[in-house]
């Protein structure tokens, strides 16, 4: 699948810092940008702070908190130095990007408590793109980050929003810069990166819309797979995904599960949500497995830690799973994972797990 990695990052700083150097000569101190408080000189020292402290997080593998550092620029430091340092802590973060493996998180407070490298890439394009946009905007430039950079950004930590026809447009709506025909002003927002649920020889990796795109299409969807993964039931879940996304009803948490190995990083599985809770409380688990690794327990390992994890939320009472009479090796997977038998629809075996 496309990456979100250095290559994006580099480009997306050299457009804007090319464009703002073309007012190095306004006042940048006096005219407002990003809110009543923040003048152009200080969004564009925002940009370069938070891109210098996105690289400092994975370089330092930082899992607890945030690493307390931060950018002090030299006192008389003029509107260009200042652009320099944005190209310099751009690059640092591409350069962070390109040599973080893709297993590594490091810490992020919202809403998880941890981003992947590509994550990072793509909360760094979002800067760079929103607050380019609020001092442009300022100056009386013109500025339109390119398209598909603007529908990576939004699939991969905008899960929650449906995408529209316009990609620029859509992102500056969602953080609250904009109007979208047919939807309320946004007042309050925060992005999403995925969640990531820890089990013993396994994580359970949210899958992004963006995986989801590609897994749909026969792709990756950006995992190291075992031999003769994804399996088929993965790439439909990953379909069924993304229909919820671009229908704008998606709720990550409640989506799709990528199971990867601890030991090698390689993904064996795919494992989810049919939708979110319903009214009663109950929400129901599918999963599937590559044949390669079939016979070791994960499949339970997993049903266990997504099942533990739904019942911890207030709105779950209930965990359901479904399997066909003669998938004798799937009843026994659900089993072992602690569901009791009851009542199912025709032709179906119901297993549910209560709190």
């Amino acid at each position: 699948m496309r990456t979100m990695g250095g290559e994006q990052v580099e480009e997306a700083v050299a457009s804007a810092v090319a464009l703002l150097r073309t007012a190095a000569g306004r006042d940048w101190e006096t005219a407002r940008a990003g809110g009543p408080e923040w003048s152009c000189r200080y969004t564009a020292e925002h940009i370069a702070g938070v891109l210098i402290a996105y690289a400092g997080q994975l370089a330092g593998r930082a899992t607890e908190a945030w690493v307390p550092f931060e950018i002090t620029l030299d006192e008389g430091t003029g509107t260009e130095d200042v652009l320099q340092v944005i190209e310099t802590s751009g690059a640092l973060l591409a350069a962070t990007v390109r040599t973080t493996p893709r297993e590594v998180r490091a810490f992020h407070s919202y809403p998880y408590r941890s981003a992947n490298r590509e994550g990072f890439a793509a909360m760094g394009l979002a800067e760079v793109f929103l607050h380019t946009h609020d001092i442009a905007e300022v100056l009386g430039l013109t500025y339109e980050p390119p398209a598909e950079q603007c529908a990576d950004v939004l699939a991969r930590i905008f899960p929650h929003v449906q995408p529209g026809t316009d990609p620029w447009r859509t992102l500056l709506w969602a953080t609250g810069r904009g109007d979208l025909p047919g939807r309320a002003r946004v007042t309050e927002w925060r992005w999403r990166n995925n969640l990531v649920i820890p089990a013993e020889r396994l994580t359970l990796q949210g899958v992004t819309p963006a995986a989801a795109t590609d897994l749909a299409a026969g792709g990756d969807g950006g995992f190291e797979w075992v031999d003769g993964g994804p399996f088929q039931g993965t790439r439909d879940a990953a379909g069924m995904l993304l229909k919820a996304y671009e229908g704008g009803v998606h709720r990550p948490e409640w989506g799709v599960f990528a199971l990867v190995r601890r030991e090698d990083g390689r993904a064996v599985g795919g494992m989810g949500f049919h939708g979110p809770p319903d009214e009663d409380g109950r929400v129901e688990i599918g999963y599937d497995l590559a044949e390669a690794a079939r016979g070791h327990g994960y499949a339970t390992e997993a049903l266990r830690a997504l099942s533990a994890w739904a019942l911890a939320r207030d709105e779950v009472t209930s965990v359901f799973a479904t399997t066909e009479p003669a998938n004798v090796a799937s009843q026994a997977v659900i089993t072992r994972a602690g569901f009791t038998r009851v009542a199912g629809d025709e032709g179906q075996l119901a297993y549910e797990l209560r709190g």
